[in-house]
């Protein structure tokens, strides 16, 4: 904060998940009201009444909106809860004894309401300057690692959605084929569909919540963010792009982890463009030194890449064959963060953090795709350490003698 010159915080309260809000309250329940923090001091909560219980599991100093009078405010104002609400950020920058100096304003809303606030903020209280932050952000910053706390929820998170992984790999396997198709036992064809409601309820059992997956197979697999389509039955011989990353249930931390399968058998190109992907993975992992750039291990995998024929973002910017992202991103409170693994990435890689490393090959043209992809921390001693450790085989072996 003091870098950036503030004299305080504020992380708006609402009913979406917000990162910035639970990173400062330690999970509390809140819906609404303010949180601010005055540089220096620990975080206040102003808690609508219904809520100070939940804030209070904090630990921080919760303080009721009545208690800074809300009541009185509406009153005041006639109702119109948009001046009571300006009157509300004044009296809470007074109860934390900010008098005057930059306020920074983070959190979860609606851009229209937020740009409209800070325009109506700036005018009732010219003492302050009140501003938003781009770039890497204080919040950025703080999540860049990962105490131990963090770390053994993520790891929490990541068994589990293993787990769930497991649940669709068993019910696939445990299909009847028939021709080139997959069926349940009774008779209707299996779906993309199906396995996606399979593994959102395994995911449910254990407290986690689907973040909108990736189950794409055949062309589909060849765009890395096609989500596949529900009513597609699963077929042998094509490519299945699964990127599973769930997050704590109602919001919290990430897992993400992404499997290539081909039911049955692997056409040959899908194994050979199978096989340059894991060897692209091999040579991230060896490459990775702590204290690094992120874009040194771009680097690495692009070089590899090319030197078996395939476009790459250096090579050929704009494609949409061959291997078109990054090789990885930060998680945590949320599925992207810092650091970037990008091939413009300055940011330092060192322990504590906690990214994902994920090649992939695409070819929509030729009616494939293929990622693999593991969470992984950077231990104390700069090593890299999967959170990952489920099955990198590409052929799932099915009913019938099939495969």
């Amino acid at each position: 904060m003091e870098r950036r010159g503030l004299a305080a915080l504020v992380v708006i309260c609402g009913d979406p998940f917000s990162a910035p809000r639970h990173y400062l309250t330690s999970g509390a329940a809140i819906t609404s009201g303010l949180v601010m923090k005055k540089r220096g001091e620990a975080a206040v909560i102003f808690a609508n009444p219904m809520e100070t219980e939940e804030a209070a599991k904090s630990g921080l100093r919760v303080v009721s909106t009545s208690e800074v009078g809300w009541p009185q405010m509406l009153k005041e104002t006639q109702g119109d809860r948009t001046k009571a609400e300006i009157l509300l950020w004044g009296k809470c920058l007074d109860v934390l004894g900010v008098p005057e100096g930059k306020v920074g304003i983070y959190g979860v809303g609606d851009l229209h309401v937020v740009l409209a606030l800070v325009e109506l903020l700036q005018a009732a209280y010219p003492r302050y300057q009140f501003a938003g932050e781009m770039g890497l952000t204080l919040f950025d910053e703080a999540y860049l690692t990962k105490d131990a706390d963090e770390i053994a929820r993520m790891q929490d998170v990541a068994r589990k959605t293993n787990d769930a992984m497991q649940e669709a790999l068993d019910a696939i396997r445990a299909a009847r084929v028939q021709d080139d198709a997959l069926y349940k036992a009774d008779g209707a064809p299996l779906t993309i569909g199906d396995v996606r409601r399979l593994v959102r309820r395994a995911l449910l059992d254990r407290d986690l919540e689907d973040a909108h997956m990736i189950f794409a197979q055949g062309r589909d697999a060849g765009f890395p963010h096609s989500r596949g389509e529900d009513p597609q039955q699963l077929r042998l011989g094509q490519s299945i792009v699964f990127d599973l990353f769930p997050h704590e249930l109602g919001g919290g931390y990430f897992h993400d982890m992404t499997r290539t399968w081909c039911i049955g058998y692997a056409p040959p190109e899908v194994q050979a463009a199978y096989d340059d992907v894991m060897e692209a993975f091999d040579v991230a992992v060896e490459v990775f030194r702590a204290g690094m750039e992120g874009a040194a291990l771009q680097a690495a995998v692009e070089d590899y890449f090319e030197s078996k024929g395939h476009a790459t973002p250096r090579s050929a910017p704009g494609s949409n064959e061959g291997y078109v992202h990054s090789l990885g991103h930060g998680l945590g409170l949320n599925i992207h963060e810092r650091p970037r693994l990008g091939g413009m990435s300055k940011d330092i890689l060192r322990p504590g953090m906690v990214l994902t490393i994920e090649p992939g090959l695409y070819y929509p043209d030729r009616g494939f795709g293929v990622r693999v992809e593991d969470t992984m921390l950077i231990d104390n001693d700069g090593n890299l350490v999967s959170l990952t450790p489920f099955s990198k085989d590409l052929v799932i072996a099915v009913g019938n003698g099939a495969g």
